[in-house]
């Protein structure tokens, strides 16, 4: 089983599980990720999503090259046309991803990364996009997500060099949200998980929405994104139990209707 899927309450914990090679990335496993993500979207007790890599030294080492080397120049095509589309698919599921980086992301795997929300990260994890040095570019969504998250001459400079960031400077430029103990770095996603799946479902989804897709629009068109996310959160009972809730002095509790 290449793709791991195991639940903790409202949390879904999915894991890359090849740790054999460094949670390498071949054709087989993304489809069973893309499956797994599809299954996800439409699984009502599931509130917030953590990926990450089976085993203590790696995240996700990116494609599986050993595999690439036997392909045609059409099925390498067909292949980044389908990591790409996967962690398109992963970007836009409809509730919170948090990476927990627990090794090595290298290539493909920090542009699995950048696809989730939100990125915890081993103190002893590297992340980088390392494409230029194998004589290829960032295909899976790296030129795209990274200059969005870090800033342009940033993602210049670490493409461009084929760079590794070690995690403290991960942080330091924003690539990452949170440096952890080794170790520890599943406890701190579930943590921050569990923080996340107390608050509205739907709320939830529509603030992922909004920020996602606002970020990509003139200020203008970002607030109407806004208020159009806002509006369909009216008429929900989640709405209204929040309402309850704090006049009652009391925990909400919502059930994402």
């Amino acid at each position: 089983m290449t793709i791991h899927v195991r639940k903790e309450e409202s949390v879904a914990i999915v894991t890359i599980n090849r740790p054999e090679v460094f949670n390498c990335l071949n054709l087989e496993t993304l489809q069973t990720l893309r499956t797994t993500v599809a299954e996800l979207a439409f699984d009502r007790e599931v509130r917030v999503v953590i990926v990450t890599g089976a085993g203590e030294k790696a995240f996700c080492a990116g494609a599986d090259l050993k595999e690439r080397r036997t392909m045609s120049d059409e099925q390498v095509r067909l292949f980044i046309q389908t990591i790409r589309d996967a962690f398109s698919e992963v970007e836009h599921l409809p509730k919170p991803v948090i990476a927990a980086i627990n090794g090595v992301a290298l290539g493909g795997g920090t542009e699995l990364a950048l696809a989730c929300d939100l990125r915890v990260i081993s103190e002893s994890a590297q992340m980088g996009l390392t494409e230029t040095s194998l004589g290829i570019i960032p295909g899976a969504g790296g030129t795209q997500r990274l200059p969005r998250l870090v800033g342009r001459a940033k993602a210049k400079e670490l493409i461009y060099t084929a760079r590794r960031i070690p995690a403290a400077k991960a942080l330091d430029i924003g690539l990452v949200n949170e440096v952890v103990p080794a170790g520890e770095v599943m406890h701190a996603a579930l943590r921050l998980a569990k923080e996340i799946a107390e608050n509205a479902p739907l709320a939830l989804a529509q603030a992922k929405f909004a920020i996602d897709y606002g970020l990509e629009a003139d200020i203008a068109t970002g607030l109407a994104i806004e208020s159009n996310a806002y509006q369909v959160l009216i008429p929900t009972k989640d709405r209204r139990e929040g309402l309850e809730a704090f006049k009652e002095k009391r925990k909400p509790v919502y059930r994402g209707e």
